[in-house]
C-alpha cells in the first residue's frame, strides 16, 4: 500500500473512481451527495494534479482512494466558528477524499485521513479543515475517529448549483 502525490497517468484511474461511486449513488442513495456529470469530475483531477495537490492510495498497483490537499476555503468556511484561528497559510484543507464502493471498507479512508495528518506537519500547517455533506454520517465518524472535532455547519451550493447543508470539522496540528 502507498499513498503518493498523484501525477497525470493516475488520471483516468481516479476519473474512474469518481464514476464507479457516482453511478453506485445514483442507483443505491447518496452518502456524499455529489452528481455525476457535475461534481467530481475528470476536470477536478486534472486541476488537482496540475496544482500538485491530488494525491491518491494504490494497492497491488491498482488505485483505491484520492483526495486533494491543498490552503482553498470556500466563503463558507468563514461563516465557521474555528477553534483553531490561523493564517490562511497555516491551514490545511482536505477535499473530495473519495473510496469507490468496490475499495471501501478496507481503511484507505482513515489511511488517507491520517496520511493527511502527516503531511500537513511535515509542511508547517498548524490546522486541518475539512467540509462533508451534513448527512454523510460515515465520513462524520471517520473524522472524529482520527482526531477531528465538529465546527459548525453552513449552507452552500455545490458547484454553484446543488443547495446543500455541510458540517465542518478541524483538526490541530501538533509536534
Amino acid at each position: 500500500m502507498e499513498i503518493r502525490q498523484a501525477t497525470t497517468a493516475d488520471i483516468d484511474a481516479v476519473e474512474a473512481t469518481y464514476t464507479e461511486l457516482l453511478t453506485y449513488e445514483a442507483a443505491h442513495g447518496t452518502a456524499s451527495n455529489w452528481v455525476l456529470g457535475l461534481y467530481p469530475v475528470r476536470r477536478t483531477a486534472e486541476l488537482a494534479v496540475g496544482e500538485g495537490s491530488m494525491f491518491v492510495l494504490t494497492e497491488g498497483g491498482k488505485l483505491c482512494a484520492s483526495m486533494i490537499l491543498n490552503e482553498k476555503q470556500g466563503k463558507e468556511y468563514r461563516l465557521i466558528p474555528w477553534r483553531y484561528v490561523h493564517d490562511a497559510k497555516e491551514i490545511m484543507v482536505l477535499h473530495t477524499l473519495c473510496i469507490p464502493p468496490s475499495q471501501q471498507r478496507r481503511g484507505y479512508g482513515k489511511k488517507m485521513v491520517l496520511y493527511a495528518l502527516e503531511y500537513a506537519a511535515a509542511h508547517g500547517y498548524k490546522a486541518v479543515r475539512i467540509d462533508t455533506w451534513f448527512y454523510n454520517t460515515a465520513a462524520a465518524a471517520l473524522y472524529t475517529a482520527c482526531g477531528f472535532r465538529f465546527a459548525g455547519t453552513a449552507s452552500t451550493k455545490l458547484e454553484g448549483v446543488i443547495d446543500e447543508e455541510e458540517k465542518f470539522f478541524e483538526c490541530k496540528i501538533t509536534g
